[in-house]
């Protein structure tokens, strides 16, 4: 029997620690003291995990002290992989995870690796590190990897019923490595050929996804210059049944926004340029300024454009119905409109507002009063504001700008 370590307590690790130790002894461990310390007192930030979850765990403990996790024979790693300011992988959490574990790693322990990664770098990047305990790899210590697949906010598609990617650093190992998730896992795996086949097939998965998304928003572009409603197009050609529904929008989050240069910068230090892959990025990542522009013209248009011009901006998330403020796509409208020296106003039930001073620099506003605005973006669809009172709304607010496209087209003035 197992004794578990989890490196990283965030939206991927928590939810994996609380399934783990409702079979096996369990260490939470993040570097963070304000996480455990929310964590023991029953708290969950990221709403992932509720109070009765966290107690369904008997043999789970948090932790940030690295000596609890000397007793662990099987560790996962689930910490962030960022890019950088130019838009590289950014390693520093993975390899700092694998200074952790190669500090306190002993012989016949296993290291799985479930953050978003290129193909090669559990092997070629984590393994040297974890070597640093003078232990021997696939010989003295093992390695796997088994990409993460949780959906922050979503309620149905969870852990348990996500079928999971497995792979080991040798035969025996990867089976191993098959046996310990099949046992938490009830919607069963699948156990990849290598590490870096496993490795390639997270990260082409969220490539996959931008790559649709980027499609539909380039066609949004395009038919906002015939002056033809997006959504009617979509929702006429989804008539068919081969067609893939895919519907424009912001695309960031720390997944399907980040993940493609993983793979781009692999392809590209093996010297190939990727080009639809790079494209697809290009686009997603100048939606927010097309917003601000269009609601720009619309509001100059209307003669609402003037030194006075207030506008209020619905969600901050970067999706619906979850506080995950990282690399939110939101921030390029707001950014956008105040460099036309608009007054912008930003609310969101779901977010921290701590978070959002620290991450963006701005005050979330505790409740609007829409009449005080002459355009309101609706930029996440919460549920909270799905169920607000919109003709009411209308009727305050002279533009309305539906990013979702979740309200009726009477209602929203501007949609993408």
């Amino acid at each position: 029997m197992y004794r578990v370590g989890i490196i990283g307590l965030g939206y991927v690790g928590l939810p994996l620690a609380v399934e783990i130790g409702k079979q096996y002894e369990t260490v939470g461990f993040d570097i963070s003291n304000t996480r455990i310390e929310q964590l023991k007192s029953g708290t969950d930030r990221t709403n992932e995990v509720s109070v009765d979850e966290l107690g369904q765990s008997k043999s789970l403990i948090f932790s940030n002290n690295a000596e609890d996790l000397k007793s662990c024979d099987f560790y996962i790693v689930t910490v962030p992989t960022p890019v950088d300011a130019h838009k590289k992988p950014d390693l520093g959490p993975l390899i700092a995870a694998s200074e952790l574990i190669s500090g306190v790693l002993a012989p016949g322990g296993i290291v799985v690796y479930e953050s978003t990664v290129f193909p090669g770098c559990t092997e070629e990047v984590c393994v040297p590190v974890l070597e640093k305990s003078g232990l021997v790899f696939n010989q003295d210590f093992f390695c796997g990897y088994s990409p993460e697949r949780i959906n922050p906010g979503d309620k149905t598609h969870r852990l348990t019923t996500i079928l999971k990617v497995t792979s080991g650093s040798n035969p025996e190992v990867a089976i191993k490595i098959d046996e310990f998730y099949q046992s938490i896992i009830p919607a069963g795996t699948h156990l990849a050929s290598s590490i870096r086949v496993a490795e390639a097939a997270k990260v082409i998965e969220n490539a996959q996804r931008d790559i649709n998304i980027a499609f539909v928003n380039e066609l949004a572009l395009i038919f906002e210059r015939m002056g033809l409603d997006t959504t009617e197009v979509l929702e006429a050609a989804g008539t068919k049944w081969n067609f893939l529904k895919f519907h424009p929008g912001l695309v960031g989050g720390h997944c399907i926004g980040v993940d493609p240069f993983y793979l781009t910068y692999k392809a590209e230090e093996l010297g190939y340029h990727p080009q639809v892959i790079l494209s697809g990025r290009k686009i997603n990542d100048g939606m927010g300024a097309f917003v601000a522009q269009q609601l720009i013209k619309r509001l100059s248009k209307a003669k609402l454009l003037n030194a006075t011009t207030r506008i209020l901006i619905l969600g901050i998330t970067f999706k619906e119905n979850c506080p995950d403020i990282r690399n939110s796509r939101v921030i390029d409208i707001y950014k956008e409109l105040k460099e036309f020296e608009i007054e912008v106003d930003v609310h969101d039930p779901e977010a921290d507002h701590g978070e959002v001073v620290q991450e963006y620099g701005f005050e979330l506003i505790d409740k609007p009063e829409f009449s005080n605005y002459e355009a309101v973006v609706l930029a996440v669809s919460h549920n909270y504001y799905l169920k607000l009172e919109w003709e009411g709304i209308r009727s305050q607010v002279p533009i309305i700008y539906d990013i979702k496209a979740c309200l009726s087209k009477e209602i929203s003035d501007l949609r993408l």
